[in-house]
This record gives structure tokens, sequence and C-alpha cells, in this order.
């Protein structure tokens, strides 16, 4: 199956998916690309992820000290509880879920319309692979925007609990930042930004995949947006449970 033919909505998912794969080696061959469609995933969902990295950094160290607090003498373990929560599972799986939302739809959307208005179909009668054109870029975009997006929330989550600290506790910053770093490892670190790798590609794999599957005219668009939505959302979490397993099994 030719990479051309496996955009068509009659391509079976596994087919769509090894296309794109080959698509995505090929799209570095075309780097302006592939760094407009990543500042288009990047920038389009950093004010999300700001704010909810706060939002969540804040609410978590709430919770944990509200916790701690029946147990006197063990509040110095909140820092490590929330460095280990936010950086292995709140952070990328929050960033997994901001670029399925805000990219999934918007690839979804885009691809659908030129399905619509035939533009697929007049890219492969000139001999121009849609997969290649279109596909390929798109999927390092997520792919490379998800981590980039991950080390913001983590971050800004990391101070917000310590905003929260300076509030309601009583450590100072590099106490409170020793902690946070006791027991993780850089292993730890390296499979949750590993893992969000993955997260891109699915989320952009499957939005495409979505947007070019869209007949039916223009209703099909905002079908094809928010399947493109919830599938990426599931295959996020799906991914999330399964490499979670895996990254423990390898560290």
């Amino acid at each position: 199956m030719t990479p051309g033919r496996a955009t068509r909505s009659s391509a079976t998912p596994l087919g769509f998916a090894l296309a794109a794969l080959a698509a995505a080696v090929a799209a570095w061959a075309r780097p302006k690309e592939v760094a407009r469609q990543f500042y288009s995933a990047y920038v389009n969902a950093l004010p999300l992820a700001l704010v909810s990295g706060a939002g969540l950094g804040a609410v978590i160290w709430m919770h944990i000290h509200g916790l701690l607090l029946r147990a006197p003498g063990y509040t110095h373990l909140l820092p490590e509880f929330l460095a280990a929560a936010v950086v292995l599972e709140i952070a990328p799986l929050t960033a997994g879920l901001i670029v399925a939302g805000r990219s999934g739809a918007s690839l979804a959307s885009e691809l659908g319309a030129m399905q619509q208005t035939e533009q697929i179909d007049a890219m492969e009668a000139m001999g121009v692979s849609p997969a290649r054109h279109l596909v390929g870029p798109r999927l390092w975009s997520c792919a490379l925007a998800t981590p980039l997006l991950t080390i913001m929330v983590g971050a800004l989550a990391i101070a917000a609990g310590y905003v929260a600290e300076i509030v309601a506790g009583d450590m100072t910053w590099r106490e409170y930042w020793d902690a946070c770093l006791l027991h993780l490892r850089l292993t730890d670190v390296l499979g949750s930004l590993g893992k969000t790798f993955v997260f891109g590609f699915l989320i952009a794999g499957t939005s495409c995949y979505e947007g070019l599957s869209a007949h039916g005219g223009a209703a099909a668009i905002g079908r094809a947006a928010t399947r493109g939505v919830v599938k990426s959302m599931l295959a996020v979490v799906a991914a999330d449970v399964v490499m979670v397993k895996l990254i423990q099994s390898l560290t």
C-alpha cells in the first residue's frame, strides 16, 4: 500500500499507521514545515499548560498538606510526594490531554476540510503523497511539543507548590528543592518524558486519520474533530497505562 493510498478513508488503521511512520522519517526533508507545525502545536497549547501546571501544583500541595497534618511529624515529606506525583504522572498525562484536546481537534478538522474540498484527491492525482506532505510533519509537531509542555507543566506545578509552602508552610527553597529531588532518579524523569513523545505520535496519528476519513459534507468536519479529540485522549490514557508498566520493568 502506497503512502498516498493509505491516507484515504478506505485505508485500514494499520495501513495508515505504517504509511504515517514512513512519512515521519521522510518529514525531516522538510524542516521548515516541521518547525511551522511544531510552533502551532506548542504555542497554541502553552497558555493552557501554564494555567494547568500552576493550578495543579497548588491544589496537589493543599491536598497532601491536609492529609499529612493528620500525621504529625510527616509534613516534611510533602515535597517528595508532590514531586513524585507531578513528574511521574500528573505532568505527562496533563500535557498529553492538553495536546489531544487542542491539536486533536485542530488536526482532524483541518485535514477533514481538505478532504471535503477534494484537496487530498488533487494531491494524489498530481503524484504527491498526502501522508508525506501532511501527516509526517504533524506527527513530529505533536511528538516534540508534548515533552516540552510536560516540562513546563511539571516545573510550574513544583514552583506553585513552593508558593503554597511559603504561604502555609515553613520550608526554605533549598529544603523544599532538596526534598523534591531526594528520591527521584534521572531514569524516572527520562521515562516520563519518553512516554510523552509516544503520546504525541498517537495524538497526531489518530487525529490525522480521523480527518482524512471524514466524508459527508460540512457536518463531517465537526464529527471528525470530535472523534479526533475523544480517540486521542483514549489513546493517551491507554498508552500511559501500558508504558508505566513497561518503564517500571526496564528501570
